[in-house]
């Protein structure tokens, strides 16, 4: 019955492309599937019962309640304005040199990853704040489009971030059922803290390319955004801007790197940080708490409902023996670990023009990770590359969500062809450095080591 999980991997997608929602398309691609099977007594209807304690269990899971709390803590620093002045201040201090007003973007577009994780909530400020003044300065629309959905993606990858929340709770229960199948009793788990230390030297690499990129480009074009008109920003000012984000960003991810935290407890921690400073800010009163509040349920509800679709949908995938089949295919290969590897990345790449993140994570990442694990990948190094992989799927077109956010708020001279156009070096710079990890795998387990 293998060729039915096929069929079912295949109508879910496309039913995906035709525009319905990922949710309700999982789980209804998983019930008509689950009835199919009924029918032809491939599925046994008891097996329904199933989806009420998987529910529950998703529900239950501690590590998934640092992802509403993460996201208000984003959504209201974004509201605080704190991208708006860290931008305003940077460009001031470095607009001067040329292309310095490019690296300003890619710097704030990483501390703003930091301390908030959310992309469409970059990507957007950004886009309204500094493209005018790039346009203004003569900057290619190729090349201000493109810097700002890179740096506006970074939140992916540079912790904390959202896909390393979900991807450490998928991981961590592939690599136990990895370890089970392979008859290790005394399982070892992998946690968020360990992919959060894991993606942090990668992050970083990927942030001083992106600002090399910039810098060079700059130096080829007629005009990238020298000649600054602001004055110099003080001493002071740039503290005032830079010191809470950054201290933000040290107490979140100092208290999980340390030990003295888990991922939870320190988005409980990152949460109440942004409340005070957007009570410092003067931003803070009751309007914007209703405002945040709604914002954080709405996208906190589409993830959860996502997981619990991509539940049910693995839950029919897996009784037509649709694991067994990915994992006997991948041990196949000829290659070995390394082809199976390959295969994997190619596949979520391809995929990532076409998916959204999360539908990869809670989909395909299930199907594929015990294998590869099974394979005795270390499960940090995976998640990592893994993390890098899905970050491009923002960037590439036509169903990048970067780009969409980013032609929502440009001005009419920037055609759509401009922001494709742009992005196209900077997918090329991610997947250098993601081969440059996948060759040198300490740069992803030498931190979580240490620690």
């Amino acid at each position: 019955m293998a060729w039915v999980a096929i069929l079912m991997f295949v109508v879910a997608c496309g039913v995906l492309l035709l525009g319905y929602p990922v949710a309700f398309t999982l789980a209804g691609v998983a019930l008509w599937f689950a009835l199919l099977g009924i029918g032809i007594g491939a599925f046994e209807a008891v097996q329904l019962l199933d989806v009420a304690s998987r529910v529950y269990g998703t529900m239950s899971n501690a590590t998934l309640m640092a992802v509403p709390l993460f996201v208000f803590m984003g959504v209201m620093l974004e509201r605080s304005r704190l991208a708006e002045q860290l931008l305003q201040t940077m460009g001031a201090l470095f607009g001067r040199v040329r292309g310095g007003l490019l690296a300003s973007v890619v710097v704030v577009g990483a501390l703003l990853a930091a301390s908030t994780g959310i992309v469409g909530a970059t990507v957007v400020a950004m886009g309204l704040i500094s493209m005018p003044t790039l346009l203004s300065r003569g900057v290619a629309p190729p090349l201000a489009s493109g810097a700002i959905c890179a740096s506006g993606t970074l939140g992916q990858i540079i912790p904390p971030s959202i896909v390393l929340v979900l991807l450490g709770d998928v991981l961590s229960s592939a690599y136990q059922q990895a370890q089970l199948r392979a008859g290790i009793w005394s399982v070892e788990t992998v946690s968020v803290g360990d992919l959060f230390a894991g993606a942090l030297v990668p992050g970083v690499i990927l942030v001083v390319v992106y600002v090399i990129y910039v810098l060079f480009a700059s130096r080829h074009t007629a005009a990238a955004g020298d000649g600054a008109r602001e004055p110099m920003p003080s001493m002071a000012t740039v503290g005032v801007a830079l010191l809470p984000p950054v201290a933000l960003i040290v107490l979140v991810l100092g208290a999980i790197l340390g030990g003295y935290a888990t991922a939870t407890e320190a988005a409980g921690i990152g949460a109440g940080g942004s409340v005070l400073l957007a009570a410092l800010r003067g931003r803070l009163d009751g309007r914007e708490l209703l405002a945040t509040a709604r914002q954080t349920v709405a996208v906190t509800t589409m993830v959860f409902m996502i997981l619990v679709g991509a539940s049910m949908f693995a839950m029919t995938f897996n009784a037509y023996g649709g694991d067994l089949l990915i994992q006997r295919t991948l041990t196949e290969l000829p290659g070995g670990p390394v082809a199976a590897l390959i295969c994997v990345m190619v596949l979520m790449f391809l995929l990532g023009f076409v998916l959204d993140f999360i539908e990869i994570v809670f989909v395909v990442v299930p199907i594929v990770a015990v294998p590869l694990l099974m394979m005795g990948l270390d499960p940090v190094w995976l998640g990592v590359l893994m993390a890098m992989n899905l970050q491009t799927s923002f960037l590439t077109p036509p169903f990048g969500f970067a780009l969409f956010y980013l032609r929502g708020v440009a001005p009419p001279e920037v055609r759509t062809l401009d922001i494709y156009r742009g992005v196209v070096p900077f997918i090329g710079i991610q997947l250098v450095i993601l081969l440059l990890v996948a060759l040198v795998p300490v740069l992803a387990t030498w931190l979580p080591g240490v620690l």
